[in-house]
């Protein structure tokens, strides 16, 4: 492990590992509210509106808006191809873990809170649900 590499125990709660850029909201998401053809946030005063989570490893607080709009909205981000890799959250729900499991997108929770202070938008963000880690390394300058 190098100086620029981090690792961070986690909870699993949808099984998987994948890994991607760190996009990093200080908001809860709302799934209906990214645009499915191009996986653009269109929530108005999101911390990532006009942002593509198209492929991310998306950290987050929470879910909001109600189960229907946040399965659909998941789903048709999952039929576009535009789903983030995995998600970390803090706050999980109910609907919104369910959809990760039936979409099979790892999805962890219960991270370190030293996770929120190293992390950074663009880190490469791997996660193991699986084994419960989350590796991060620092993006290069």
């Amino acid at each position: 492990m190098s100086q620029d590499q981090n690792v961070f125990k986690c909870h699993k709660i949808s099984k998987g590992v994948a890994s991607g850029e760190a996009l990093v909201s200080q908001d809860d998401m709302n799934f209906y509210m990214v645009e499915p053809s191009t996986g653009i946030v269109v929530d108005r005063g999101n911390s990532i509106e006009g942002r593509n989570i198209t492929g991310t490893v998306l950290i987050f607080r929470g879910g909001k808006g109600s189960s229907v709009v946040m399965a659909d909205g998941l789903y048709q981000l999952t039929m576009t191809k535009r789903a983030p890799r995995a998600m970390i959250i803090k706050n999980p729900e109910t609907v919104l873990v369910a959809s990760a499991i039936v979409m099979k997108i790892p999805l962890v929770d219960r991270v370190d809170p030293k996770f929120y202070d190293t992390v950074q938008d663009g880190d490469l963000v791997e996660v193991d649900a699986n084994q419960g880690i989350i590796t991060v390394t620092r993006k290069q300058a």
